[in-house]
């Protein structure tokens, strides 16, 4: 599983997490100058993206629109890639659904990351990248995947005492790695 951070990676689809109609509030302009603006969560690498939209078309929030290369019927371009602190105060509050909602639908890719978790360094695991997990629940965590694999969410919260959601503390890992673009190890968050 790579760590470092990719510039060349590109998402195909993306979840918005702000409709902007008439672009953003700041912008000077009279409003028939603006373009309609839309703030996205990318589906698979969780890249934040600012999209311009297709005049005429509204767009709700946590939809999934098409990014990639190719015909749109929603995007008129990606026009940048966003940071964290680009975000819309909305956008902001939507980022944590919108990411628990990626994770619940990719489940088995998440469930594999128990079952295939690494260690980084002689004296850090990626299991203990996610938070609230530490060396005894990391080795709770290994002792068991060698029973047996885990077969979902479900199946690693009732074979291992004390650890509940394990789908939220994957997503709030995720959240950390798109808030913080200079954390050193980067397993979700391109």
């Amino acid at each position: 599983m790579p760590m470092t951070h990719t510039t060349d990676i590109k998402e195909q689809y993306a979840y918005i997490i702000d409709f902007l109609p008439t672009g953003h509030a700041e912008d000077t302009r009279p409003i028939h100058l603006r373009k309609p603006l839309a703030q996205s969560l990318g589906a698979d690498y969780f890249i934040l993206l600012e999209l311009s939209v297709k005049e005429d078309i509204r767009i709700e929030i946590e939809s999934k629109v098409f990014v990639g290369k190719g015909e749109r019927d929603v995007v008129k371009h990606v026009e940048k890639r966003l940071t964290y602190e680009e975000l819309t105060p909305s956008a902001r509050v939507e980022l944590p659904y919108m990411i628990e909602k990626i994770v619940r639908e990719n489940e088995a890719k998440y469930v594999d990351f128990f079952n295939n978790a690494q260690p980084i360094t002689t004296r850090l695991h990626m299991l203990e990248l996610l938070p609230g997990i530490g060396k005894k629940m990391m080795w709770a965590i290994i002792d068991e995947r060698k029973k047996g694999k885990f077969k979902s969410f479900a199946d690693i919260e009732a074979r291992i005492k004390g650890l509940h959601h394990p789908d939220k503390l994957i997503a709030k890992r995720i959240e950390q790695e798109i808030q913080d673009e200079l954390m050193k190890y980067r397993m979700f968050a391109r």
